[in-house]
């Protein structure tokens, strides 16, 4: 079977009051989770299978989201190693060609039904490098 091309991930999440800080915009913690969402869908699409976060090597929060906004998060699968993926994933708020709000860098890594790392499909597509890792 030939792996087809991972689109990228595309979540629309609108920004509620139980979601803020008391600034009245999003907090960080629900950001983070709403960012590491968007990269476990993608790397799950990609791997064809479960998968962990393993590591998030940096998170930006560039401007405040008030409650009431859109938030449209893309993840995009930029990286394939041997069992682990990188996961790029970047947040805009309103209009999708307003800039960036949030963006983060995933690790995220395939596993078996023991929770063990397993390989990832080797089969690349547009835009993604394969590494040993």
């Amino acid at each position: 079977m030939t792996a087809l091309p991972t689109p990228a991930t595309l979540l629309v999440e609108m920004i509620f009051p139980d979601q803020a800080n008391h600034y009245g915009t999003l907090f960080g913690g629900n950001g983070l989770a709403l960012m590491a969402k968007a990269a476990f869908v993608a790397a799950t699409r990609r791997a064809g299978g479960a998968v962990v976060m393993a590591r998030s090597e940096r998170v930006d929060f560039a401007r405040p989201v008030p409650v009431g906004s859109i938030l449209e998060i893309e993840a995009r699968v930029v990286r394939v190693g041997r069992t682990s993926m990188t996961v790029d994933v970047e947040g805009r708020a309103g209009d999708a060609c307003a800039p960036a709000v949030l963006h983060g860098r995933f690790e995220m890594v395939a596993v078996d039904g023991a929770g063990r790392p397993r390989a990832v499909d080797p089969k690349s597509f547009e835009g993604e490098t394969n590494d040993d890792a």
